[in-house]
């Protein structure tokens, strides 16, 4: 990067950071630092919201996800209104009136203590191993542009949100996030007109739609019924829906956020903001990963855009293959260049038939081109099996660094270090709340005064940092970061789910019953979800129904023999 970028990274974190201090001040006590005194208005509360689920993954990996495979994920998100209404008319209220600090305080009055431990501690393992994959997501661009080991990189920018978590609390991520948000909308807005104005004389945004459309990479919308599908709008409603309402209702990191409105109208607000506004900022994000892919139909991308792996094949026994494979690309490119040019030239024509055989012979260019590059990845294997071969997570930052405006760069990568700081300040208040709230202050230490628990949320903020970090040095081989969080997520999120469910409308069904089915329906759907018998996304619905009928059967089972 440029001087100019390094100016506008370093000032842009360093007033995010100063801002966060200043605005929240110093928390005097427990509810001021994991609530923020409950005082935050709705659009705050809104943006805070986002900011914690669009982490660095968001910017980082979806324009990649959406240059590789299409627009077809946006449709994990089409479950998330039905998910925000349910959360408004159901979980706020009953969270506000209870006055809990956790999700969680409420299942043990519910319950009994070991259903509340249970599901804090499936949270506190989820939580802790997703905020460290998204803390290893900006680390990959200051090792790209440093070329510097990401363990250096890792540390930095965990220790910088540890920082302003720990001195000023959920207030400081809030304020830090509404910041936040605000720049990033503005960047990415950026972002997508430089892309734009980058692609060839005659290429405007329609035709570079037009030809993305033709190799396949504007399935926004897929409406066939397939549970091995990863992505239709079946399972973004269905699954999605599930994913969602276990993620906004009962992730401790997204209820700490909406805990802190001033009323339930305000978190209510904030709430529907983020429904209304979060598809369509998905699809803006995934769409300049379309404009990114139709820029390189005219400009020649990288055969892999990991350089590090790519500096590992060229310095083992195979260099001299990969080297004739770049030449065998930069031949096989300069071919579909041609026919990328011939597709636009009947474009303009809008002569159906040209349109279609053009759009045929770019296609088969294309599958050549695709060829070559499978042969590259499997020379990396051969030189390392356990090398990253999934370079999706690279794709936007390649575009970024060589080809963005100077000043630009720098604003772009400050985004994602923003994101990283916004999600990851968020996660950290959360696990810090709930292992205080939930395990110290209910079973290690109760009665103990205010401010040993604030020492206590100020020292386990330090200890799930290090945590994150730890778990962010071993992310590196996960393949796509946005598609591994969400996994990892569906593997607990269904169970914590059918914890709620019960909890808030089958009133019969206690407590034992309920953490048995937990513990049962949690090593079923990890079963699951190691073998692959269905796509992810379905296991958050499997999950909460699943637990839902083990419970139910366990606690009828219970009530027969109480009466035998």
């Amino acid at each position: 990067m440029s001087l100019p970028d390094w100016i506008v990274l370093g000032v842009t974190l360093l007033a995010i950071v100063i801002y966060g201090i200043w605005k929240s001040g110093k928390s005097q006590n427990i509810d001021q630092f994991l609530m923020g005194g409950r005082s935050m208005p709705w659009y705050t509360v809104g943006l805070s919201v986002m900011a914690t689920q669009a982490s660095a993954i968001t910017f980082l990996s979806a324009p990649g996800q959406a240059y590789s495979d299409g627009m077809r994920f946006v449709q994990f998100y089409f479950g998330l209104p039905l998910a925000m209404i349910v959360l408004c008319i159901t979980f706020v209220p009953i969270f506000s009136r209870l006055k809990v600090y956790t999700a969680y305080e409420f299942l043990e009055q519910r319950f009994d203590l070991k259903t509340r431990a249970l599901t804090s501690f499936l949270f506190l393992v989820q939580r802790g191993l997703s905020t460290g994959i998204t803390i290893y997501a900006p680390s990959i661009i200051l090792s790209t542009i440093l070329n510097i080991d990401t363990v250096y990189t890792t540390l930095f920018i965990g220790g910088l949100v540890i920082f302003y978590t720990v001195y000023g609390g959920t207030k400081a991520v809030s304020y830090t996030q509404l910041l936040q948000m605000s720049i990033i909308f503005l960047g990415m807005f950026l972002a997508g007109l430089v892309v734009v104005s980058l692609l060839p004389s005659g290429i405007g945004f329609t035709k570079a739609l037009h030809l993305a459309g033709k190799l396949g990479r504007m399935n926004v919308i897929d409406w066939k019924f397939d549970i091995n599908n990863r992505y239709t709008v079946w399972s973004g409603l269905i699954g999605g829906f599930f994913l969602q309402l276990s993620y906004f209702g009962t992730d401790q990191s997204q209820v700490g956020r909406y805990l802190t409105g001033s009323s339930v109208g305000q978190s209510r607000l904030g709430l529907i903001m983020n429904g209304l506004i979060k598809i369509p900022m998905q699809f803006m994000i995934l769409l300049i990963g379309i404009l990114v892919f139709a820029f390189y139909q005219f400009n020649q991308p990288p055969l892999f855009f990991n350089r590090y792996e790519v500096q590992q094949v060229k310095e083992g026994k195979y260099a001299t293959q990969y080297n004739q494979l770049e030449g065998q690309y930069s031949t096989a490119f300069r071919q579909k260049k041609i026919k990328a040019d011939e597709l636009t030239e009947a474009l303009q024509t809008k002569d159906a038939a040209k349109i279609k055989a053009a759009g045929n012979a770019l296609k088969q260019a294309d599958a050549q081109q695709s060829d070559i590059r499978k042969n590259a990845i499997a020379l990396m294997k051969k030189t390392n099996n356990r090398a990253d071969t999934d370079d999706t997570n690279y794709v936007f930052l390649n575009f970024v660094t060589h080809y963005l405006p100077r000043g630009l760069i720098g604003l772009l990568i400050a985004i994602v270090f923003l994101a990283s700081m916004g999600s990851t300040a968020s996660a950290l208040n959360s696990l810090a709340s709930t292992s205080v709230v939930d395990i110290y202050k209910r079973i290690i230490n109760p009665g103990a005064s205010d401010k040993n628990y604030l020492l206590a949320s100020r020292l386990a903020t330090i200890f799930w940092g290090l945590v994150c970090i730890a778990m962010a040095l071993y992310a590196g081989k996960m393949g796509n970061l946005l598609e591994a969080v969400n996994k990892l997520g569906s593997y607990i999120y269904g169970t914590i789910l059918g914890v709620f469910v019960v909890a808030f409308y089958l009133k019969k069904i206690r407590g034992t019953p309920v953490f048995i089915a937990a513990v049962l329906t949690e090593i079923i759907i990890c079963i699951m979800g190691y073998y692959q018998v269905i796509a992810y996304l379905w296991l958050n619905a499997l999950g909460c129904i699943l637990l839902i009928i083990i419970a139910g059967i366990i606690n009828l089972l219970a009530r027969e023999e109480a009466k035998s």
